[in-house]
């Protein structure tokens, strides 16, 4: 479905949906379908899915479906006489969207707990005293032991992205995770993960920004760490300036 045309607008808020008929929705599923949201529906509904007028789709209500199975035909079928067009996606591609938008529901509704930002302060803080570019990359600045925030405006929502800055361990992203390894001669090795199969780790290093592959049997320990190499900003950025900064991040919506 391309959803650069699609308007929703029949899916009004009116009744709950109902509970999920579908069970054993893992984290991956999520992360599937929150990107094909954002890549097919944000153009119009916005990555919070409230863009159009009297459409909320982190609400989790809607008029034309009382339950997922319901849903999920209209993200496949679209809707008659609507500008709502019938999609090209497979049963499994639709449910991962289906669960997506109920997974919005559930996250503070798409609405941040802090004031209106502004995203010119914002950017002084992530280019200052944030430190931000100290592991990440924006456009040509910064480097690339953290994730690539280019066009992070296309594929975060604003409450996520509020989220990871005071509470980076409540969601930690397949593309953020940390692998602190011990060489065999005990030299310490930390670096963001990149790929991992039977035998080796693949890594971006910490202190190098490079690539580097670690044979397992070479290897004294390694583990994937459970918890976001991200410091949290609670406490050392006012709200304030939080929400300026989240501002900042929403208005990045370029291409990596």
């Amino acid at each position: 479905m391309d959803f650069t045309k699609v308007v929703l607008a029949s899916l009004l808020i009116a009744s709950p949906i109902a509970a999920q008929e579908g069970h054993g929705v893992s984290p991956a599923d999520l992360e599937r379908g929150m990107q094909i949201f954002l890549n097919n529906c944000a153009g119009c509904h916005g990555p919070d899915g409230d863009l159009i007028s009297g459409v909320a789709l982190y609400s989790g209500r809607f008029r034309r479906a009382q339950g997922d199975n319901e849903l999920r035909r209209i993200v496949q079928n679209g809707i008659a006489g609507t500008p709502m067009p019938p999609g090209n996606y497979t049963d499994e591609q639709a449910g991962m969207i289906v669960a997506y938008l109920r997974s919005m529901a559930a996250t503070g509704g798409g609405k941040l707990t802090g004031p209106p930002g502004n995203a010119e302060s914002g950017k002084a803080i992530v280019e200052g005293r944030g430190q931000c570019l100290e592991c990440h990359r924006i456009g040509r600045q910064g480097t690339i032991t953290g994730p690539d925030l280019t066009g992070i405006g296309r594929m975060r929502r604003a409450v996520d992205l509020e989220k990871s800055l005071v509470d980076p361990d409540a969601e930690i992203r397949p593309d953020n995770l940390t692998v602190r390894a011990v060489a065999a001669d005990g030299t310490p090795i930390t670096g963001r993960l990149l790929n991992m199969d039977t035998y080796s780790i693949q890594i971006l290093d910490a202190r190098s920004a490079s690539l580097r592959t670690l044979k397992k049997d070479e290897l004294r320990d390694y583990e994937v760490m459970k918890k976001s190499p991200m410091p949290s900003y609670r406490g050392k950025l006012s709200e304030q300036e939080i929400s300026d900064v989240v501002s900042y991040l929403v208005s990045l919506k370029e291409q990596m």
